[in-house]
């Protein structure tokens, strides 16, 4: 009989090593393309060895040194019999990972100073935790880099601003921290909720397919003119010029205070680690993003 600790376990170690080691195929594939469409010698440079390093990961390295902080979202069926044992598994998963992968030690603590050496600790792994209906787990390793995270900012803006006032510190920021965040990036983007809320919702759009549409037009449009706008400017590659500043811009909201209109900005470098599996009731495992892992 199988054991859901165990299998939670070696699910969060296979889904962190995947996602320290091997890209998505839709980020690996919209990098390919960037590189093909460049003309920029530079930024050709740049993206080739990007790319050349994305190969040499694929045998096993991390593609880059930072291999982030630990967040996962999980979320879980209402019938999941094993919930109880799920923030545990993931928690001695991680530390397995960081061993064995290996993943460099980021978990550093604010107060007191040192690094616990496992990339857990104080409220690390970070869970995003959501309940829906069903019987099944779903985990979503995340593990965010520090470097992408740094230029990631929340803007609490007034709202007679309107969108014109979102496009523009969206745009503003990319501007100003040029390829601070090892470009070409990701941005995802929340307007609206809470300062809070906002920021958490542009986290959660860097989970999305770069070839996923927003479901409503009207944001479509925003995420388009957002990339179109950042790209023109011609930062490229670690900012040192060319085409494709952004691979994808990806928006979403939430209902705001009238009072309010909170815009969150969170960064994604080119390495966009993410990797997801699902765990049914029976613990067999499905992986989504790296189904040939399996």
């Amino acid at each position: 009989m199988k054991d859901p600790a165990q299998v939670i376990h070696d699910t969060t170690y296979r889904l962190l090593k995947m996602a320290a080691t091997k890209l998505p195929k839709d980020v690996e594939d919209a990098l390919r393309a960037a590189h093909e469409q460049e003309e920029n010698p530079t930024a050709k440079t740049q993206l080739s060895a990007i790319l050349d390093n994305i190969e040499i990961a694929k045998d096993g390295i991390p593609m880059c040194q930072d291999t982030g902080i630990m967040i996962f979202y999980v979320r879980v069926g209402s019938k999941f019999p094993f919930i109880d044992e799920i923030k545990e598994a993931i928690t001695k998963g991680t530390r397995k990972a960081t061993k064995e992968v290996p993943l460099r030690p980021n978990a550093v603590n604010p107060i007191v100073g040192g690094n616990s050496g496992d990339n857990t600790g104080v409220k690390i792994p970070w869970f995003n935790w959501e309940i829906v209906e069903g019987d099944s787990l779903e985990i979503t390793a995340f593990p965010k880099g520090g470097g992408s995270e740094n230029v990631s900012i929340v803007g609490m803006l007034k709202p007679g601003l309107g969108l014109k006032g979102v496009k523009k510190l969206v745009v503003d920021n990319a501007l100003n921290y040029m390829g601070k965040a090892c470009a070409p990036n990701i941005i995802g983007v929340g307007i609206g909720g809470g300062a809070d809320i906002a920021i958490k919702i542009a986290k959660q759009q860097l989970q999305r397919p770069l070839d996923d549409e927003h479901s409503e037009p009207e944001v479509a449009k925003i995420e388009s003119e957002i990339m179109d706008a950042i790209n023109s400017a011609g930062i490229g590659p670690m900012g040192l010029g060319g085409k494709t500043t952004v691979l994808a811009v990806k928006v979403d909201y939430a209902m705001r205070h009238p009072a309010s209109l909170p815009v969150g900005v969170a960064v994604q470098c080119w390495a966009a680690r993410r990797s997801t599996a699902i765990i049914t009731k029976d613990l067999d495992v499905k992986y989504i993003t790296h189904p040939l892992e399996e």
